[in-house]
């Protein structure tokens, strides 16, 4: 009898890891697409993922089948709605496909093709009403645009083990690029990211946020220190 209930109490663990492991998202396609199509520094090749378009649309569908429920960890569910984020923004590409922006598109921050549970999501809404709200301001250097200005896309998926170790390494990368940020000791100008949504760094006190990551430390960021955005296409040439 011992025997049996050992055996029992095996199989049901066995078979609620599967249950639960099945309810997770799985950004493996993701990571292989992201791995064969974009370049160590950020450069999509748009043409490379519409090749494997079915495996792409097969992921994207995935996420919508399979969304965070209470049970997920809250990594889990900031490495799916970065993923999520990212890959709507390259759908739109592809499915528009040749553009030299994303702002040629029909309003492409407001349109709710996502959904979840019923609920449509836009990428203004993925950002604003889910993303924010993990009071987590260095999420702004993980999501990407398609463009040439936004944190660039790694090629790599995120997930629940890897978010926190990527969320602290983009940060720092992004501030420290000379592609998107000017931080010497003679000039300072940094992204208009800092600029729009400067409430989520360390209350309004960006100058101390950026001094975390920073190799050169700054006083103050002048009027006129943030450079203008480059909206196009973040494309491998």
């Amino acid at each position: 009898m011992k025997n049996f209930n050992l055996i029992l109490a095996i199989f049901v663990t066995i078979c609620f890891t599967d249950i639960k492991a099945q309810n997770n998202a799985d950004h493996s396609v993701w990571d292989q697409l992201l791995i064969l199509n974009v370049s160590e520094v950020g450069k999509v090749n748009y043409k490379g993922v519409m090749k494997d378009s079915s495996l792409f649309y097969e992921y994207f569908r995935s996420l919508s089948q399979n969304p965070p429920t209470d049970e997920w960890s809250r990594e889990e569910k900031l490495a799916y709605w970065v993923n999520a984020y990212n890959a709507i923004a390259l759908k739109m590409i592809i499915d528009n496909y040749p553009v030299e922006s994303i702002n040629e598109l029909h309003d492409p921050w407001k349109q709710r093709f996502f959904k979840v549970n019923d609920k449509r999501y836009s990428l203004d809404d993925i950002e604003h009403e889910v993303l924010r709200k993990f009071d987590e301001p260095r999420i702004h250097f993980v999501i990407n645009c398609a463009s040439n200005s936004s944190p660039k896309l790694l090629n790599m998926a995120y997930t629940a083990e890897n978010i926190n170790e990527a969320l602290e390494k983009c940060t720092t990368m992004f501030i420290n690029d000379p592609s998107k940020n000017t931080i010497t000791s003679s000039e300072v100008k940094v992204s208009k990211i800092f600029e729009w949504y400067k409430d989520d760094f360390n209350n309004g006190n960006v100058v101390d946020f950026i001094n975390q990551y920073a190799n050169v430390k700054i006083n103050k960021i002048p009027k006129k220190g943030y450079v203008e955005y480059d909206w196009s296409l973040n494309e491998q040439l």
